[in-house]
């Protein structure tokens, strides 16, 4: 049993010589021991943050995801444009491959920027890079989708056709790999007014007409034809617009039937084959402008 005593009476009884027994003191709680005996009824209080991970072991920790990288704006990459540039100077004196290279790199008019070929044209070929002597030149309006592609005028169902028509008075169309039929002629060069496609065959423009008139002029001049045959109301204006007043007011049909002059060598005007296959009834009219044509030879 044990006594119940407060300070005053301990000390009384000490000095009466009572000795008094005390259990021995309990050794001293390391601090950490009590922290765990105060955490046995009480969950700790768990951390901001950190802890919040470790309270959900079966969660796999994802990695930190990279930040988001914008891809760079998507720029357009511009070909180097080398844009319009003045018709090459000294048309007039050019020889036949200068006049060719002259007109592959015009770059005069807005149509060298649509156009993947020029047409220059074809016929036979002379020695020595020199222009062919030939009896006729064939003159249309412009290359179409056809012409642009393969870099020939004349080709398609408007090529075929005038073809045809040039077999009927013993003309073949020349070039490297053609080989002259029995009793055919190769004397011919066929060229455009115009020696770029314009967009979507739309009519040849004033302005671009005037940008190419210098090569086609330059041409008649080297190739000396003995006959010029033009064909569609844009090679009629382009070849008279010098000798006939106001020629683009005049219809086709009424310059039909006559004889003209350009550079001096005669010019007759008959209608676009690619017209005649709509209009075949004027079929008969562009066979009597051939014979015109054929007469003056």
């Amino acid at each position: 049993m044990s006594l119940d005593l407060d300070k005053r009476q301990r000390a009384m009884l000490r000095e009466m010589g009572v000795r008094l027994w005390q259990p021995p003191s309990p050794p001293p709680v390391a601090a950490d021991a009590a922290i765990n005996t105060v955490a046995v009824d009480a969950p700790p209080k768990r951390a901001e943050g950190r802890f919040d991970v470790e309270a959900e072991p079966a969660r796999a920790l994802a990695p930190a995801a990279a930040p988001a990288v914008r891809p760079p704006a998507q720029v357009p990459v511009a070909r180097p444009a080398t844009g319009l540039q003045p018709r090459p100077a000294g048309v007039e004196l050019m020889d036949w491959p200068a006049l060719q290279a002259a007109v592959a790199g015009c770059r005069a008019c807005a149509l060298c920027e649509s156009r993947k070929n020029t047409v220059f044209g074809i016929g036979p070929v002379a020695a020595d890079g020199a222009a062919p002597q030939v009896d006729w030149l064939i003159v249309g309006e412009a290359p179409g989708e056809n012409e642009d592609l393969a870099g020939e005028p004349f080709v398609g169902q408007a090529g075929k056709l005038l073809d045809n028509m040039l077999l009927a008075i013993g003309l073949q169309r020349g070039h490297d790999a053609a080989a002259p039929r029995a009793g055919l002629s190769t004397s011919v060069f066929i060229t455009n007014v115009l020696k770029c496609r314009p967009p979507a065959n739309r009519n040849p423009d004033p302005a671009e007409v005037a940008q190419c008139e210098p090569y086609l002029k330059r041409q008649v001049e080297l190739l000396q034809p003995k006959m010029i045959l033009a064909l569609g109301k844009f090679a009629a204006q382009s070849l008279l617009q010098d000798s006939v007043p106001e020629v683009q007011k005049i219809p086709l049909g009424k310059l039909r039937g006559q004889v003209f002059r350009y550079l001096g060598v005669p010019v007759v005007v008959s209608y676009h084959p690619a017209y005649l296959l709509r209009s075949l009834g004027d079929k008969a009219k562009a066979w009597d402008d051939l014979c015109l044509a054929q007469a003056q030879l």
